[in-house]
């Protein structure tokens, strides 16, 4: 793997903290606003971080570890590490090719890309550009014709899962964007979501109807899995999983709707406990190291997801950028893995939180 600069100096880039800190010095600062910021205070956003630092890992030695595995299967999929890129709307704010460049990125690194449905370049573009399997993250509409619809195109373009964002009625308080003056570019387009971009540059708060009605309803046109992403509580959780629901993805959306709301580690353990291993569990937020993506795992998620840093890599690298920054998590996974004594993914269990 090839380190990138970091612009400063001729500093290489050794870790996913490294893009952020580049990505703000390339960035407008609009853009990066956008990217860097959250709800209000931005309170859980620290928390996100803050709940991974306070966790610390119990290794044990004297293990052969001079071989690391760290594939895992997931929905049939099998895959060479548990990083996947989560939804991440208009990504040619930061990059010229969007999320083509991400596409291509996430194929070189073999990380999953979760395609937002609102990306500026359409599903079947990204599904060209780049061999990786890659899902697609849903906004619920308004008008189920046009969520049938995009079901359906994506499904046609060989999405391998349907992930839809269950914590999103309404936009929460975006005040760092809101200072910033933060608007969408005029030549920007949504090929997914075309109405999406007329309502958010009227500046609509319109609140869409999103029940477990609706879920039902996906699941009935959906012939991959569905995920729910957004999920907090357990008893949420349970239900999703008694509805037949693929998989959860415990979210709190990077700490971008509701402030204070908890951090995904902390509400991590009583999920998976509640699951029972029904369906995989998959958490996001915060993560920046390769312990963290370790005590996730310890913790019982099946996977995990990275929004923030892989768009920063792709503001400052394009497709090598994200490739890169895949590649450096992972790298640190595998260290990790190896100083804990654990040479598989399956090795690694709740025994590691000290």
């Amino acid at each position: 793997m090839v380190l990138l600069s970091s612009m400063k100096k001729g500093a290489p880039i050794v870790c996913l903290q490294d893009f952020e800190e580049a990505a703000r010095r390339k960035l407008t600062a609009t853009a990066y606003d956008f990217v860097a910021g959250g709800a209000a205070d931005e309170i859980t956003i620290r928390w996100n971080r803050e709940a991974y630092e306070r966790i610390r890992l119990r290794p044990r030695v004297l293990v052969d570890v001079s071989q690391v595995d760290v594939r895992v299967k997931l929905f049939g999929l099998d895959l060479p590490h548990p990083i996947l890129l989560a939804p991440a709307a208009y990504q040619k704010l930061l990059h010229k090719d969007g999320e083509i460049a991400t596409a291509r990125g996430a194929a070189k690194a073999g990380a999953l890309f979760v395609v937002s449905s609102n990306a500026t370049v359409s599903i079947e573009d990204i599904a060209k550009a780049a061999p990786g399997p890659f899902w697609l993250q849903l906004y619920t509409q308004a008008d189920q014709g046009r969520n049938r619809d995009l079901i359906e195109r994506a499904q046609a373009a060989g999405c391998k899962a349907l992930v839809v964002t269950v914590d999103t009625p309404v936009i929460g308080p975006r005040h760092r964007e809101q200072r910033a003056g933060f608007a969408l570019p005029k030549n920007l387009t949504l090929p997914m979501n075309p109405q999406n971009m007329k309502e958010r540059r009227a500046g609509s708060t319109k609140r869409v109807s999103l029940t477990w009605k609706e879920i039902e309803e996906f699941q009935a046109l959906c012939k991959v899995p569905v995920l729910l992403k957004g999920i907090l509580h357990p008893d949420d959780a349970d239900r999703a999983v008694g509805l037949g629901v693929g998989g959860v993805v415990v979210s709190n959306h990077g700490g971008r709707n509701l402030d204070t709301a908890p951090a995904t580690i902390e509400a991590l353990p009583a999920i998976v406990d509640r699951v029972a291993g029904r369906v995989p569990v998959l958490v996001d937020g915060g993560i920046r190291r390769g312990t963290d993506v370790l005590k996730a795992l310890a913790e019982g998620a099946a996977a995990v997801l990275i929004g923030r840093p892989y768009l920063c890599a792709l503001a400052v690298g394009g497709a090598d950028g994200v490739a890169n920054a895949v590649g450096l998590l992972r790298s640190e996974l595998e260290t990790a893995m190896a100083l804990c004594g654990r040479a598989r993914i399956a090795d690694v269990d709740r025994s590691l939180i000290g």
